[in-house]
């Protein structure tokens, strides 16, 4: 086969992407050549913090995730933002690359939306000169991505009022329309209105995030294996605090995701005490024209309902744990575990919780 016949052979097989990539870093991921970045050049760069928090929102998006946590603070001039996601995960091996300049997994799914071009390899590797710090806090194929960014808020900026909460208001022709100023939480519901079909975001402080994914993963992780995992590092992220047996337990798994939480955090979340991060969408409220605005805070507070309030009688509680203890010994017996053990018993969010501490009986002195 002559030089000519072999080209086109290639190109019949490969189509044109050989022509774009530079090296093949697998799992997915490529790095594009210098022209094809140039020919993906985005309409804008990265420039402030609502900069940032969109484009990690349209990489967990683009990671087909269904649930996205945002969680942003900020202490004097720094801001922080960690964002957790239930989408493909990236491997180990491109935790650092990903933030490598004309790396990307979206060699042929480059996207417009209305934040310009989104896929070409160019954002992380932006935002990581930007920041101070930019790194995958944990990540595997198929559980999840967690993703931290802090910033000096002297070199790159950011709206001046991020304390105002937007307004959705309906006019005459019935349009809505978004007003207050495009801060933080703005590009966050904005982004969850566009992204509404393929995902939920949820917004707040890293305690309130904490607080959010906690709820996720107890509807959606069975008591049994919450109770019982040996291993959290098998399960989603998003689902991993659902495991915590205890506030030091619930501040480590946190701190495994990046969001940096209080044991007294931790133990107002396990007691029910803290508001999650609501989700976006349900705490969209729409006025019409004239219509008074709603408080801030309050227009953002997620509508779930938690339960009655309900307070147990010393009592009931030490029968509550004396026929768990009866009802424990078979099961102990069976899996060579201690019966000897004081259950823990407390109110979560309509619901009242038995902990039950697991002992090895070679542990039992």
């Amino acid at each position: 086969m002559d030089g000519d016949s072999l080209i086109g052979f290639v190109e019949r097989v490969s189509g044109d992407a050989h022509l774009r990539v530079e090296e093949d870093l697998g799992g997915g991921f490529v790095r594009l050549r210098t022209s094809e970045a140039e020919r993906r050049q985005a309409i804008q760069d990265i420039r402030s913090s609502e900069d940032i928090v969109i484009e990690l929102m349209r990489n967990a998006r683009d990671a087909r995730a269904s649930q996205i946590f945002v969680a942003s603070s900020r202490e004097g001039s720094t801001r922080s933002f960690t964002v957790v996601d239930d989408g493909d995960g990236i491997p180990p091996s491109m935790h650092q690359r990903v933030f490598d300049s004309r790396v990307t997994s979206k060699l042929d799914s480059s996207r417009l939306d209305k934040w310009g071009i989104h896929g070409r390899g160019m954002a992380l590797f932006s935002i990581s000169e930007n920041a101070e710090q930019a790194f995958v806090k944990d990540s595997l194929p198929g559980l999840g991505t967690s993703v931290k960014v802090v910033t000096d808020l002297g070199k790159i900026g950011e709206r001046k009022d991020q304390s105002t909460f937007p307004r959705f208001v309906k006019g005459e022709g019935n349009e809505v329309s978004v007003r207050g100023p495009r801060n933080i939480v703005r590009c966050c519901f904005e982004f969850a209105i566009e992204a509404r079909a393929s995902c939920r975001v949820k917004v707040g402080s890293p305690t309130e995030v904490a607080a959010a994914l906690y709820e996720y993963g107890c509807a959606s992780l069975s008591d049994i294996d919450r109770m019982f995992c040996s291993d959290t590092a098998r399960l989603p992220l998003a689902k991993r605090l659902a495991t915590a047996q205890d506030p030091a337990d619930f501040v480590s798994l946190a701190s495994g995701l990046g969001l940096d939480i209080s044991q007294r955090s931790a133990r107002r979340i396990l007691d029910g005490e803290i508001d999650s991060a609501p989700d976006l969408l349900d705490a969209i409220v729409i006025e019409s024209e004239g219509q008074p605005a709603k408080p801030k805070r309050e227009a953002c507070r997620s509508s779930s309902v938690h339960g009655p309030s309900l307070s147990l009688d010393q009592v009931d509680i030490d029968s509550l744990k004396q026929s768990t203890r009866r009802a424990f010994a078979g099961f102990a017996d069976k899996y060579y575990l201690s019966g000897d053990i004081e259950p823990s018993v407390r109110i979560e969010r309509g619901r009242v919780v038995v902990s039950i501490p697991l002992v090895g009986r070679d542990d039992v002195r």
